[in-house]
């Protein structure tokens, strides 16, 4: 089966109005049981749906995947008002998209700011929540990271070939991703960045969001530790890439402290934030669908 035969393209209606997209990979009744949660994966800041088509393809039929793209990204409209680039209101919006489908119990996985949205939808009710899955994120972000993040943030470059792009990620990634070969590049170029009508190669998400993300507490909202908490009854995954520069050993350790059923698994030579591809994710989130089901 082709990949893109595999899902529906979608779309909902955020509480302001906005027209949102999501992906929806049907589980196939013939494979995947019906009593099975959806899975719900959320990507990370300046991503978008196509990084989750690896993970989708791999899982489809076995399970639903919904893979929504939050307000400014990929196909969803861009927000009128760019303050309303924040967590609160991305989960505010998941909470429609969650209505509209009739969603009452559903795995979330989330990358990065997925993950932020993770703990916060655990924290208004953790009871929906079969499973999660947070991506080299935790309750604690390490300040090197942010500022790292905010040089690269909301820049609009574009380029006359998806070489050129790819280059251009490896200068700005290298560190995170140092086994990168150029294939690997290109392909991270074709899920970040989008043919624009002047036949340039640039990214896709609307450059505003970085304006909140530049102020002090635009980043994540303040004390994740109880949202966090939230999760202690909830079968849990913490992914950490080894050379992670936002998620620290330390936030690790408290958080394995503070919830010592979940699973914490580092991944080897890479940064923030591991594809999900990696053998070591791939195994670990193996084995939490299987406690779920």
């Amino acid at each position: 089966m082709t990949e893109d035969l595999l899902w529906a393209d979608r779309t909902w209606e955020s509480p302001d109005g906005l027209t949102l997209h999501f992906r929806d990979y049907p589980a196939d009744p013939g494979a995947g049981r019906a009593d099975r949660p959806p899975l719900l994966c959320m990507h990370g800041l300046t991503r978008n749906a196509r990084d989750f088509a690896p993970m989708a393809q791999r899982l489809a039929g076995e399970w639903r995947l919904i893979v929504p793209e939050m307000r400014g990204r990929g196909e969803s409209e861009y927000a009128k008002d760019y303050m309303t680039y924040n967590p609160l209101t991305y989960v505010a919006d998941v909470e429609a998209l969650l209505a509209q489908e009739e969603i009452t119990r559903f795995v979330a996985v989330g990358t990065s700011l997925g993950g932020l949205m993770t703990m916060l939808l655990a924290a208004k009710d953790q009871s929906r929540l079969a499973g999660a899955v947070l991506n080299d994120i935790g309750p604690d972000i390490d300040r090197a990271g942010i500022e790292r993040i905010r040089q690269y943030v909301g820049q609009g470059r574009s380029y006359p070939s998806w070489m050129h792009a790819a280059r251009a990620l490896q200068e700005v990634h290298g560190a995170a991703h140092p086994k990168f070969g150029i294939e690997q590049w290109l392909e991270m170029a074709k899920r970040g960045m989008v043919l624009q009508p002047n036949g340039r190669i640039g990214l896709d998400y609307d450059m505003n969001i970085a304006e909140p993300f530049q102020q002090d507490d635009g980043a994540a909202p303040p004390d994740l530790w109880p949202a966090y908490d939230a999760l202690r009854n909830v079968p849990l995954l913490v992914l950490r890439g080894e050379l992670s520069d936002l998620l620290t050993p330390d936030t690790l350790a408290e958080m394995q402290r503070r919830n010592p059923a979940a699973e914490m698994v580092t991944v080897p030579d890479v940064g923030h934030a591991p594809t999900l591809e990696e053998p070591a994710a791939r195994a670990a989130i193996d084995r939490l669908l299987a406690r779920i089901g």
